[in-house]
């Protein structure tokens, strides 16, 4: 199922620096649970905590968690490098110096560093970052609010994804009481309809004698044993019975609390089976057209449950 939450915490660095926290927790569709973190160095502790908390509350979905932070620019920062916890490494000042030393004397036309461009350079000016402490507890705590929200959007989608597979499953439990009343009939005209075929073949053939007519009569009355054997063959009362179990299974299900994705998905291929079953034992266009339809319906269902957790 998709899902969006997000929150945010803010992380004291020392010095009177303050960065802004923001975490955000999204997710795809996904038959399993598949979980991913973008978090910064400063929140990767957070991870193994984060992911219990995924686990214990999700089951399907491919749900990532991402992470940044940014020092907060609207407070009273100080402006001292010192009083702002801000430090430079004098050995790489002196590394620095050194180097530029050397490509001054190599390229005589090369102009020095500007101040900016000394403090741009890697390593030179270092920023507080924080107690690792401060950014774990800030880290589970956005999470776990990001986690709650994105838990009640995904419930919101289930109840709209629920309301739309019961429609499905009352259109197919319509048509079941639709077509099913009239099996019998069908069963019934398609015996009448094939004995009359084989009494009409065996007719044309001249009986010259008594024993041909003896002979007739007995093979008239095994064609019509074996129309009745056949139409036991073709009878759908079964098909139907487990349909309409199923159909009972998936209303409990979506009434019910708790993971049912994968319980739905596995009830899609038992109605699938029955459907194509009482596909392939149609004798009538009607109960053909029935079976296409409650086909088209399960499939229609099955690719809703596949976003259903």
């Amino acid at each position: 199922m998709t899902g969006y939450g997000s929150a945010s915490r803010q992380v004291s660095l020392g010095g009177g620096m303050v960065a802004d926290l923001q975490l955000e927790v999204r997710a795809v569709n996904s038959r399993f649970l598949d979980l991913n973190f973008r978090l910064p160095d400063e929140c990767r502790a957070a991870e193994p905590a984060l992911r219990e908390l995924a686990v214990q509350q999700l089951a399907r979905g491919k749900v990532e968690f991402r992470a940044v932070w940014r020092i907060n620019s609207t407070g009273k920062l100080p402006t001292a490098t010192a009083e702002a916890g801000q430090s430079l490494s004098q050995d790489r000042l002196n590394a620095l110096q050194v180097l530029a030393a050397h490509v001054q004397t190599t390229f005589t036309n090369a102009e020095p560093m500007s101040v900016a461009e000394v403090l741009r350079w890697p390593g030179i000016v270092s920023e507080p970052k924080g107690d690792e402490g401060a950014w774990v507890a800030a880290t589970i705590a956005a999470g776990t609010e990001a986690l709650e929200a994105f838990v009640e959007t995904r419930a919101a989608e289930g109840r709209a994804l629920v309301a739309v597979l019961q429609q499905i499953s009352t259109k197919m439990r319509q048509i079941v009481e639709q077509i099913e009343p009239r099996i019998p009939e069908f069963v019934q005209q398609y015996q009448q309809k094939l004995t009359a075929r084989l009494t009409e073949a065996l007719s044309s053939q001249p009986n010259t004698n008594q024993a041909d007519q003896v002979v007739a009569v007995e093979v008239l009355e095994r064609i019509r044993q074996e129309v009745v054997l056949y139409a036991v063959r073709i009878d759908v009362a079964e098909e139907f019975a487990r349909l309409k179990t199923h159909f009972q299974a998936v209303e409990l299900a979506l009434k019910g609390k708790g993971p049912v994705g994968k319980r739905l998905d596995f009830l899609m291929q038992e109605l699938n089976r029955e459907a194509n079953t009482l596909s392939s034992k149609s004798v009538a266009v009607d109960c053909t057209a029935a079976a296409l339809e409650l086909k088209l319906l399960i499939e229609q269902m099955r690719e809703q449950v596949q976003n259903l957790e």
